[in-house]
């Protein structure tokens, strides 16, 4: 991807930022709001978000409730591998109940978000498919009792 910076990321000027705000706020908002909010015209508006999207730097989507979709047990699982993690990892991130794989560096090789029905969808995910990975030595669960704070606003200030 062209103009990204040694890092790997992308520079973002204080209009995108501005764009990507008020994206953040509402993923629906009219181009036409955001150009008066940002000082560009609707057009203008159409062609920065479209390059942002273009270029991996954001993504619009539903983001929605677990608990209010059905899907009442959430838990973070730490997993140590023993060997090459990114098979392990790869293979979490095939899986629909995972939502979030990170490789880490400290206690945990992997962190891995999961979201399921129950308590009894939970423990087959764990016990059946994510302990039977080639790699996985050790797992440690931890269930969430109640989201406090869960928020998509980074990267703009």
């Amino acid at each position: 991807m062209a103009n990204r910076e040694r890092n790997g990321s992308v520079p973002l000027d204080s209009v995108s930022k501005a764009i990507i705000e008020q994206l953040q706020e509402d993923g629906r908002r009219p181009y036409a709001s955001i150009g008066k909010a940002v000082g560009l015209s609707e057009a203008a508006v159409r062609q920065r978000v479209q390059k942002l999207l273009d270029q991996g730097v954001m993504q619009i989507v539903a983001v929605t409730d677990p608990l209010t979709v059905g899907f009442t047990r959430q838990a973070m699982v730490g997993i140590t591998v023993e060997g090459d993690m990114e098979p392990v990892a790869d293979a979490l991130a095939a899986m629909d109940e995972v939502d979030y794989v990170v490789v880490t560096a400290g206690s945990f090789d992997l962190l891995a978000e999961l979201v399921c029905e129950d308590d009894e969808h939970l423990l087959e995910l764990i016990n059946k498919r994510i302990r039977a990975l080639p790699g996985v030595r050790r797992t440690e669960s931890f269930v969430y009792l109640k989201l406090r704070k869960q928020t998509y606003t980074w990267g703009t200030r």
